[in-house]
């Protein structure tokens, strides 16, 4: 059998520069199928015409790459598991699934995988019976600043406005970026240091008040490049004042904070699902509403290594894993409980460990989208 092994990776990340063939990961996979890939790396001439074609996500932010490549039939995902490397595969997965096709998520130990590739059987269930059907939900013609466009690699998360309008009673406000990076350039702070951080949060706070906005989402990724730092301190202080805040300018992300607002008081945590061990799942994100946690302390945005991020702890305890559909028709809520904060070198900062029976089917073969969003009971 012909196992050949095609890669794509975010410029952002190291990854981007190492050799395939040295990884650790990849070597224990070929060792536990008892054969070597054929490596094509970037070189996607040949695909298709192996007996089977493995995409290796490396990490977070290729959405838009695989997109772009125009890949034919159901494509499998291979996720290490690092640097939003299973993240960025349930994107691409919610995009196929929104385009008619399939495909699989290949997640789990080296022997997991070999014995996946080699018996050519779904690696867990569909686990859509986790999505429902949305009922019927009014927030009260909240008006939501969307600031910049989604970002490039949340390429299964657009929304339409107008169906944001008519069912769920929510007003989106597009903001162009170049009205908020005008403000900030506008500051006589030093924009790299904590300092801007906090002029990000004070540049937002005049948005909110311009345009009544009871919440946004950020075209965060941005800032990387125009002033050096990040979004992550401001938003985790707007959610802490109950003005719900979602990265990346994730729109469903926002709704469906916003939904988790109005029914529990309380915010919530827009993450990534980083990794899967049974049961047990691996959420991260550089930024967390500070109110969530127990304690907290300030350190640098994970993919740059710049800007001030949050890494908190989160107290244990009983949690609700929900995302509304980019469609706005379905929704995934998910039982669980926060087991354990961890601390990996190679996610972002703030990471909870949640314990959801059975879920890992959802996850790996019908996901909504890449963030979720984890509010306490």
């Amino acid at each position: 059998m012909t196992i050949a092994l095609f890669s794509v990776a975010s410029t952002l990340h190291s990854e981007a520069r190492e050799d395939l063939h040295n990884e650790p990961f990849i070597r224990e996979i070929e060792e536990a199928l008892g054969q070597s890939f054929i490596y094509c790396g970037t070189d996607f001439s040949s695909y298709g015409t192996h007996d089977e074609d493995i995409l290796f996500i490396r990490t977070g932010g290729t959405e838009g790459i695989v997109k772009g490549l125009e890949l034919k039939g159901d494509l499998m995902l291979l996720t290490s598991g690092q640097s939003n490397s299973l993240a960025a595969s349930m994107e691409i997965l919610a995009w196929l699934r929104q385009q008619g096709r399939s495909g699989e998520i290949l997640h789990g130990s080296a022997s997991f995988i070999a014995k996946r590739l080699c018996n050519h059987k779904k690696s867990c269930d569909g686990g859509q019976n986790y999505i429902k059907p949305l009922p019927e939900t009014d927030l009260d013609g909240i008006r939501l600043g969307v600031i910049g466009n989604p970002s490039d690699w949340l390429i299964a998360s657009d929304v339409d406005y107008q169906k944001a309008k008519n069912k769920l009673n929510a007003i989106l406000t597009f903001i162009p970026m170049d009205e908020l990076i005008s403000l900030l350039k506008d500051s006589t702070v030093d924009m790299k240091s904590f300092e801007g951080s906090e002029a990000v949060y004070n540049a937002l706070k005049i948005l909110i008040q311009k345009y009544n906005l009871g919440g946004l989402t950020l075209r965060c990724f941005d800032l990387l490049d125009s002033i050096g730092n990040t979004g992550c301190l401001a938003l985790a202080r707007l959610n802490a004042e109950g003005i719900p805040s979602s990265c990346e300018g994730d729109i469903p992300a926002l709704l469906s904070m916003v939904m988790l607002q109005k029914r529990k008081g309380c915010p919530g945590f827009q993450c990534n699902l980083s990794s899967i061990d049974g049961d047990r799942l691996l959420f991260a994100h550089c930024t967390v509403p500070l109110s969530m946690a127990s304690s907290y302390q300030y350190t640098t945005h994970f993919e740059s290594g710049i800007g001030t991020a949050i890494k908190a702890i989160l107290p244990l305890g009983d949690v609700e894993v929900f995302r509304l559909s980019p469609d706005l028709d379905s929704f995934v809520s998910i039982p669980g409980k926060i087991i354990a904060n961890e601390s990996k070198p190679n996610l972002c900062r703030t990471q909870i460990i949640v314990e959801a029976p059975g879920a890992a089917g959802y996850f790996l073969n019908s996901p909504l989208a890449n963030h979720h969003i984890i509010s306490y009971k």
